[in-house]
């Protein structure tokens, strides 16, 4: 679907946004964020990628972390994705895609799809990595787990990113997961919804969270779901593996 250029005032700084998207990007990757951090869990990636590196990052950047720590958390999936599609629309004058992992993929499924709903420009494709369909929901570990492991999770997450797990910081990062999980935790469909838009779905070869079977589900909500397999583990993506950077790439080739 094209879209007419938007003016420049109107491209003006949002908090929806890690930063500013570039004029001359060729393609964008709106990247969303997992349970319980922020959009700078994309800082190892690269801010562009593929063919003379024409396709930009997007990190998203949601309500109650980091620079937005203050602000209220934002609820439900669905009421997050009514605040995403009015702050994204702008930037969706040229190809783009969707990119969530874990539970991070459910509020770019459901941003998708109510772009879909209000016939706005759709993403070449969502990728989602190591979630289960909606029909499936919700699945997540972490839903059943103490406040000492879930902080446990926490400290490990902080020193594989290469920082380190000082406890205030763990504590607040543990209110924000409780709220995030609590959003997971009341999210799911009773049956499987078809939608217009390419799904491609990323299993990790050696990740305990979620097998490949698990995966399947997606099947049933898109003509032609992909489903490959990449080498590494959970949180290998965090690293911005060549294998995954092409994979994104290859959304924007056809």
């Amino acid at each position: 679907m094209s879209v007419n250029p938007v003016s420049a005032d109107v491209r003006a700084t949002t908090p929806w946004l890690l930063r500013k998207p570039s004029q001359d990007a060729a393609a964008r990757v709106f990247c969303f964020p997992y349970s319980g951090v922020g959009a700078s869990m994309f800082n190892a990636w690269p801010a562009r990628f593929g063919a003379d590196d024409g396709v930009e990052v997007c990190a998203v950047q949601l309500p109650g972390r980091e620079n937005r720590m203050r602000e209220p958390h934002y609820g439900t999936y669905e009421e997050l994705a009514g605040h995403l599609v009015e702050a994204l629309t702008p930037y969706l004058d040229r190809p783009f895609a969707f990119f969530g992992h874990c539970a991070g993929s459910l509020p770019a499924f459901e941003t998708a799809r109510l772009l879909a709903t209000r016939e706005l420009p759709l993403p070449e494709t969502v990728f989602v990595s190591a979630q289960v369909a909606p029909h499936d929901c919700p699945h997540d570990r972490f839903l059943d787990m103490t406040d000492d492991e879930l902080k446990a999770e926490l400290e490990f997450l902080a020193v594989s990113r290469g920082g380190t797990a000082h406890p205030a910081l763990i504590e607040l990062g543990l209110a924000v997961l409780r709220e995030d999980l609590g959003a997971n935790r009341v999210y799911g469909m009773e049956r499987p919804v078809r939608v217009p838009f390419g799904i491609t779905v990323l299993h990790w070869y050696d990740d305990p969270e979620v097998t490949h079977d698990e995966l399947k589900g997606w099947d049933a909500y898109a003509d032609g779901v992909a489903f490959p397999v990449l080498d590494g583990g959970h949180y290998d993506f965090l690293k911005a593996p060549d294998a995954l950077m092409e994979r994104l790439a290859d959304a924007f080739t056809a």
